[in-house]
Protein backbone atom coordinates (compact mmCIF):
# COMPACT_ATOMS: atom_id res chain seq x y z
CA UNK A 1 0.00 0.00 0.00
CA UNK A 2 1.28 3.44 -0.99
CA UNK A 3 2.25 5.81 1.79
CA UNK A 4 -0.30 8.58 2.26
CA UNK A 5 -0.19 11.58 4.56
CA UNK A 6 -3.04 11.51 7.07
CA UNK A 7 -2.41 14.97 8.52
CA UNK A 8 -5.41 16.72 6.87
CA UNK A 9 -7.66 13.80 7.72
CA UNK A 10 -6.60 13.70 11.37
CA UNK A 11 -6.99 17.48 11.69
CA UNK A 12 -10.51 17.26 10.28
CA UNK A 13 -11.39 14.31 12.50
CA UNK A 14 -10.16 16.21 15.55
CA UNK A 15 -12.46 19.13 14.70
CA UNK A 16 -15.36 16.68 14.49
CA UNK A 17 -14.23 15.01 17.76
CA UNK A 18 -13.93 11.65 16.02
CA UNK A 19 -11.03 9.46 17.09
CA UNK A 20 -10.05 6.56 14.83
CA UNK A 21 -7.54 3.80 15.45
CA UNK A 22 -4.83 2.79 12.96
CA UNK A 23 -6.96 0.02 11.46
CA UNK A 24 -9.80 2.47 10.72
CA UNK A 25 -7.40 4.98 9.12
CA UNK A 26 -6.03 2.17 6.92
CA UNK A 27 -9.58 1.17 5.94
CA UNK A 28 -10.18 4.71 4.68
CA UNK A 29 -6.95 4.62 2.65
CA UNK A 30 -7.88 1.25 1.15
CA UNK A 31 -11.37 2.59 0.36
CA UNK A 32 -9.72 5.50 -1.46
CA UNK A 33 -7.53 3.12 -3.49
CA UNK A 34 -10.46 0.91 -4.51
CA UNK A 35 -12.50 4.02 -5.42
CA UNK A 36 -9.77 5.39 -7.71
CA UNK A 37 -9.17 1.99 -9.32
CA UNK A 38 -12.85 1.39 -10.13
CA UNK A 39 -13.27 5.02 -11.22
CA UNK A 40 -10.97 4.30 -14.19
CA UNK A 41 -13.63 2.10 -15.75
CA UNK A 42 -16.88 3.61 -14.42
CA UNK A 43 -18.01 7.04 -13.31
CA UNK A 44 -18.13 6.94 -9.50
CA UNK A 45 -16.81 10.41 -8.67
CA UNK A 46 -15.38 13.48 -10.38
CA UNK A 47 -13.12 13.94 -7.34
CA UNK A 48 -10.10 11.61 -7.34
CA UNK A 49 -7.26 13.67 -5.81
CA UNK A 50 -6.40 12.09 -2.44
CA UNK A 51 -6.62 15.29 -0.34
CA UNK A 52 -9.87 16.28 -2.05
CA UNK A 53 -11.44 12.88 -1.45
CA UNK A 54 -10.44 13.17 2.22
CA UNK A 55 -12.08 16.59 2.55
CA UNK A 56 -15.05 16.42 0.19
CA UNK A 57 -16.07 12.79 0.59
CA UNK A 58 -14.68 11.31 3.82
CA UNK A 59 -14.80 14.30 6.19
CA UNK A 60 -18.00 15.55 4.59
CA UNK A 61 -19.65 12.18 5.23
CA UNK A 62 -18.41 12.11 8.85
CA UNK A 63 -19.50 15.71 9.55
CA UNK A 64 -22.89 14.18 10.41
CA UNK A 65 -21.42 13.65 13.89
CA UNK A 66 -21.92 17.43 14.42
CA UNK A 67 -25.70 17.01 14.60
CA UNK A 68 -26.28 13.35 15.40
CA UNK A 69 -25.22 10.89 18.11
CA UNK A 70 -23.77 8.02 16.08
CA UNK A 71 -22.86 5.77 19.00
CA UNK A 72 -24.58 2.43 19.56
CA UNK A 73 -26.40 -0.01 17.31
CA UNK A 74 -28.60 2.35 15.34
CA UNK A 75 -30.20 1.18 12.08
CA UNK A 76 -29.22 3.52 9.25
CA UNK A 77 -30.22 3.61 5.57
CA UNK A 78 -28.29 5.63 2.99
CA UNK A 79 -30.56 6.47 0.03
CA UNK A 80 -28.89 6.95 -3.36
CA UNK A 81 -25.52 6.12 -1.85
CA UNK A 82 -23.59 6.26 -5.15
CA UNK A 83 -19.96 5.45 -4.35
CA UNK A 84 -20.88 4.78 -0.72
CA UNK A 85 -21.11 8.30 0.70
CA UNK A 86 -21.94 8.85 3.48
CA UNK A 87 -22.74 5.24 4.46
CA UNK A 88 -19.33 3.56 4.20
CA UNK A 89 -17.34 6.32 5.98
CA UNK A 90 -19.96 6.26 8.77
CA UNK A 91 -19.62 2.47 9.06
CA UNK A 92 -15.81 2.60 9.23
CA UNK A 93 -15.81 5.34 11.88
CA UNK A 94 -18.78 3.98 13.88
CA UNK A 95 -18.58 0.17 13.51
CA UNK A 96 -21.63 -0.52 15.70
CA UNK A 97 -23.99 1.12 13.21
CA UNK A 98 -26.10 -1.30 11.18
CA UNK A 99 -26.17 0.15 7.66
CA UNK A 100 -28.12 -0.46 4.47
CA UNK A 101 -26.83 1.17 1.25
CA UNK A 102 -29.47 1.67 -1.45
CA UNK A 103 -28.65 2.54 -5.05
CA UNK A 104 -30.46 2.15 -8.37
CA UNK A 105 -27.37 1.31 -10.46
CA UNK A 106 -26.15 -2.28 -10.31
CA UNK A 107 -22.57 -1.40 -11.32
CA UNK A 108 -22.29 0.80 -8.23
CA UNK A 109 -23.71 -2.00 -6.07
CA UNK A 110 -20.94 -4.32 -7.32
CA UNK A 111 -18.35 -1.69 -6.40
CA UNK A 112 -19.87 -1.23 -2.93
CA UNK A 113 -19.91 -5.00 -2.32
CA UNK A 114 -16.21 -5.19 -3.19
CA UNK A 115 -15.42 -2.34 -0.76
CA UNK A 116 -17.42 -4.03 2.00
CA UNK A 117 -15.65 -7.37 1.39
CA UNK A 118 -12.11 -5.98 1.08
CA UNK A 119 -12.44 -3.78 4.17
CA UNK A 120 -13.96 -6.64 6.17
CA UNK A 121 -17.01 -4.58 7.20
CA UNK A 122 -19.80 -6.37 9.08
CA UNK A 123 -23.50 -5.50 9.51
CA UNK A 124 -23.59 -3.45 6.32
CA UNK A 125 -25.32 -4.53 3.12
CA UNK A 126 -26.42 -3.20 -0.23
CA UNK A 127 -29.80 -3.22 -1.93
CA UNK A 128 -30.24 -2.57 -5.64
CA UNK A 129 -33.35 -0.68 -6.69
CA UNK A 130 -35.37 2.49 -6.43
CA UNK A 131 -36.10 4.24 -3.16
CA UNK A 132 -39.83 4.43 -3.89
CA UNK A 133 -40.08 0.63 -4.32
CA UNK A 134 -38.29 -0.48 -1.16
CA UNK A 135 -40.15 2.15 0.91
CA UNK A 136 -43.35 0.16 0.31
CA UNK A 137 -41.87 -3.07 1.66
CA UNK A 138 -42.65 -4.04 5.25
CA UNK A 139 -39.01 -4.95 5.99
CA UNK A 140 -37.86 -1.41 5.24
CA UNK A 141 -40.81 0.91 5.82
CA UNK A 142 -40.50 2.96 9.02
CA UNK A 143 -37.86 0.61 10.40
CA UNK A 144 -34.77 2.85 10.56
CA UNK A 145 -33.50 5.08 13.35
CA UNK A 146 -31.79 7.29 10.80
CA UNK A 147 -32.01 7.91 7.05
CA UNK A 148 -29.24 9.88 5.34
CA UNK A 149 -28.75 11.01 1.76
CA UNK A 150 -26.24 13.04 -0.23
CA UNK A 151 -28.40 12.65 -3.35
CA UNK A 152 -29.02 15.79 -5.40
CA UNK A 153 -32.74 16.60 -5.19
CA UNK A 154 -34.80 19.36 -3.61
CA UNK A 155 -35.88 18.91 0.00
CA UNK A 156 -39.53 18.13 -0.87
CA UNK A 157 -38.59 15.36 -3.31
CA UNK A 158 -35.89 13.90 -1.07
CA UNK A 159 -38.21 13.90 1.95
CA UNK A 160 -40.81 11.92 0.02
CA UNK A 161 -38.20 9.30 -0.88
CA UNK A 162 -36.63 9.14 2.56
CA UNK A 163 -39.08 9.89 5.40
CA UNK A 164 -41.16 6.72 4.80
CA UNK A 165 -38.08 4.68 5.87
CA UNK A 166 -37.78 6.43 9.25
CA UNK A 167 -39.45 5.12 12.39
CA UNK A 168 -41.28 7.51 14.73
CA UNK A 169 -38.78 9.43 16.87
CA UNK A 170 -36.08 8.68 14.28
CA UNK A 171 -34.44 11.26 12.01
CA UNK A 172 -33.94 11.97 8.33
CA UNK A 173 -30.83 14.10 7.73
CA UNK A 174 -30.04 15.17 4.15
CA UNK A 175 -26.65 16.61 3.25
CA UNK A 176 -27.44 19.93 1.56
CA UNK A 177 -25.46 22.89 0.21
CA UNK A 178 -24.95 25.98 2.36
CA UNK A 179 -27.68 28.03 0.71
CA UNK A 180 -30.73 26.20 1.97
CA UNK A 181 -33.25 28.82 3.22
CA UNK A 182 -35.49 28.92 0.15
CA UNK A 183 -35.46 25.14 -0.17
CA UNK A 184 -36.51 24.80 3.47
CA UNK A 185 -39.44 27.20 3.12
CA UNK A 186 -40.56 25.33 -0.02
CA UNK A 187 -40.14 21.92 1.63
CA UNK A 188 -41.79 22.44 5.03
CA UNK A 189 -45.28 21.53 3.82
CA UNK A 190 -44.07 18.25 2.26
CA UNK A 191 -42.15 17.37 5.43
CA UNK A 192 -45.29 17.91 7.53
CA UNK A 193 -47.47 15.81 5.17
CA UNK A 194 -44.90 12.98 5.46
CA UNK A 195 -44.98 13.05 9.28
CA UNK A 196 -41.77 15.01 9.89
CA UNK A 197 -40.74 18.26 11.51
CA UNK A 198 -37.49 20.21 11.11
CA UNK A 199 -35.79 20.19 14.52
CA UNK A 200 -32.36 21.66 13.68
CA UNK A 201 -30.44 23.32 10.84
CA UNK A 202 -26.65 23.37 11.02
CA UNK A 203 -24.63 25.38 8.46
CA UNK A 204 -20.86 25.06 8.32
CA UNK A 205 -17.81 25.05 6.07
CA UNK A 206 -15.89 21.86 5.31
CA UNK A 207 -12.36 21.69 6.75
CA UNK A 208 -9.72 23.17 4.38
CA UNK A 209 -12.26 23.80 1.58
CA UNK A 210 -14.52 26.59 0.39
CA UNK A 211 -17.48 24.17 0.41
CA UNK A 212 -20.49 25.27 2.41
CA UNK A 213 -22.67 22.55 3.82
CA UNK A 214 -25.97 22.33 5.70
CA UNK A 215 -27.58 19.56 7.67
CA UNK A 216 -31.35 19.70 8.00
CA UNK A 217 -32.37 17.45 10.90
CA UNK A 218 -35.94 16.24 10.33
CA UNK A 219 -37.56 14.36 13.20
CA UNK A 220 -40.26 11.81 12.42
CA UNK A 221 -43.31 12.59 14.54
CA UNK A 222 -46.08 10.61 12.80
CA UNK A 223 -46.38 7.70 10.37
CA UNK A 224 -46.01 8.65 6.71
CA UNK A 225 -49.31 8.19 4.81
CA UNK A 226 -49.26 4.85 2.94
CA UNK A 227 -49.59 6.44 -0.50
CA UNK A 228 -46.10 7.98 -0.19
CA UNK A 229 -43.67 7.78 -1.86
CA UNK A 230 -45.61 8.03 -5.12
CA UNK A 231 -44.63 5.98 -8.17
CA UNK A 232 -41.30 6.50 -9.97
CA UNK A 233 -40.66 10.00 -11.24
CA UNK A 234 -43.62 11.69 -9.52
CA UNK A 235 -41.76 13.04 -6.46
CA UNK A 236 -39.32 14.94 -8.70
CA UNK A 237 -41.82 15.97 -11.43
CA UNK A 238 -44.45 17.21 -8.98
CA UNK A 239 -42.74 17.88 -5.60
CA UNK A 240 -45.14 17.49 -2.70
CA UNK A 241 -46.57 20.72 -1.29
CA UNK A 242 -45.15 22.90 -4.07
Amino acid sequence: MEKYSTETFEKGLEQLRIFLNEKQIQQFIEYYEILVEWNKVMNLTAITDYEEVIAKHFLDSLALAKVCDLSGKKKVIDIGTGAGFPGIPLKIAFPELEIVLLDSLNKRIKFLNEVIEKLGLKNIRTIHGRAEDFAKQKEYRESFDLCVSRAVANLSTLSEYCLPYVKIEGNFIPYKSGKIDEEISQGEKAIKILGGKISQIDKFQLVDTDMERSFVVIKKEKNSPKKYPRKAGMPSKEPLGM
